[in-house]
């Protein structure tokens, strides 16, 4: 029997928790709570993932917490899972968002979580993996890059918060990708944007956002979770995979509504677009297409049928009306009256349409968003 390899090492990246968020774009105050707890649990079981699965260092590469101030629950929840898993190393980076440190007020840091600073490059040794990284703040872009000084013999992860660009900017929160080039790096892991995204750095490296752990609002739709790394010394290898993790998951979903003519036409029309998504979810339903003038539909209605059917629900009117715009030429109504004043304007044609949409919709007395 061949004796266990001991120089493979797993890795977990993980960025933008934002734990501790608000949470009430959309939510009442009971679910906005309910959301809070369950982001903060969805961190805890990646911890438990960790410790199930052998990870021995879980990388936070910014923006832990949502803002300065953090409930005492919160904190007590990061620092427990910390101490409790002495066997993984936290090796946290600050983002935009971590404006205070967690840790401030604390007598003693634990030994397992390992934190970088803003004056300086610092750097973990695990074996041939060394894990390097700096905060923005104090040193310049130019700098930050220049002074990057990475073994070609060892397996190197660099971790950073920003937002990546291509060339050169002032801006200290961004990450030019071409200044990176040709650094010995071998993994970039990255916070700030929250969805993931994996690219060659140069034909050595690559980068990566892992993306946030759940899903806030619908500008974070799709898939979430944390990147976990399977790094092997003796090949000088790490190969990565995206592990989808969310507790809770959003939708958009877009309806063609074309040609209905009563809400039970369009509730048919959402029916068929939604029947695959579990009803745990938090879905954000706009309604596309051309609908006749004379068309009826009672947005209300609607939302309260798929609000009681899911977590929660919200539906956008983005319906455009097929006019005739002669058959209201002469038309006595005050609808027809509306129309011709509208015509009359001195406006480009997609922005009359528009106007009119708007306001037969209110004189109908439907939702106008």
């Amino acid at each position: 029997m061949l004796p266990e390899r001991n120089d493979k090492m797993k890795i977990i990246h993980c960025s933008d928790l934002h734990l501790d968020s608000k949470m009430k774009s959309n939510l009442d105050s009971m679910k906005a709570k309910e959301r809070r707890d369950e982001i903060l649990r969805t961190y805890q079981n990646m911890v438990e993932y960790a410790s199930k699965n052998d990870v021995k260092i879980i990388i936070i590469a910014g923006d832990m917490f949502d803002k300065k101030n953090i409930t005492v629950k919160a904190k007590n929840v990061v620092l427990d899972s910390i101490c409790s898993h002495p066997e993984i190393d936290f090796i946290y980076l600050k983002g935009n968002h971590d404006e205070a440190s967690f840790i401030l007020d604390l007598e003693e840091i634990p030994s397992n979580l390992k934190l970088f600073t803003n004056t300086g490059w610092t750097s973990y040794r695990y074996g041939k993996v060394v894990i390097s990284g700096i905060e923005f703040g104090e040193v310049s872009n130019y700098e930050i890059y220049s002074i990057l000084m990475l073994n070609k013999n060892d397996i190197n992860i660099v971790t950073l918060h920003g937002q990546e660009v291509k060339y050169d900017q002032k801006d200290k929160a961004e990450i030019n990708i071409q200044s990176l080039k040709n650094k010995n790096i071998d993994y970039l892991a990255l916070g700030h944007i929250h969805k993931f995204k994996q690219e060659r750095i140069d034909n050595r490296g690559i980068y990566c956002y892992s993306g946030c752990l759940e899903g806030r609002g619908f500008d974070e739709c799709g898939e979430k979770g944390f990147v976990l790394l399977d790094v092997d010394e003796e090949e000088n290898k790490i190969t990565s995979k995206f592990i989808p993790f969310a507790g809770r998951h959003l939708y958009e979903v877009s309806v063609d509504i074309t040609d209905t003519l009563t809400t039970l036409d369009v509730e048919e029309k959402i029916d068929n677009s939604v029947k695959d998504i579990e009803k745990e979810a938090l879905i954000k339903i706009i309604l596309t297409g051309k609908v006749d003038i004379n068309s009826e539909r009672d947005i209300n209605y609607l939302e309260k049928k798929y609000k009681n059917m899911f977590y929660f629900a919200k539906i956008y009117d983005e319906t455009i009306l097929k006019i005739d715009y002669m058959k209201y030429e002469n038309d006595a109504s005050l609808k027809g009256e509306f129309i011709r004043l509208v015509l009359k304007q001195d406006l480009p044609e997609e922005e009359k349409r528009k106007i009119i949409t708007t306001g037969i919709k209110a004189l109908t007395g439907e939702e106008v968003n």
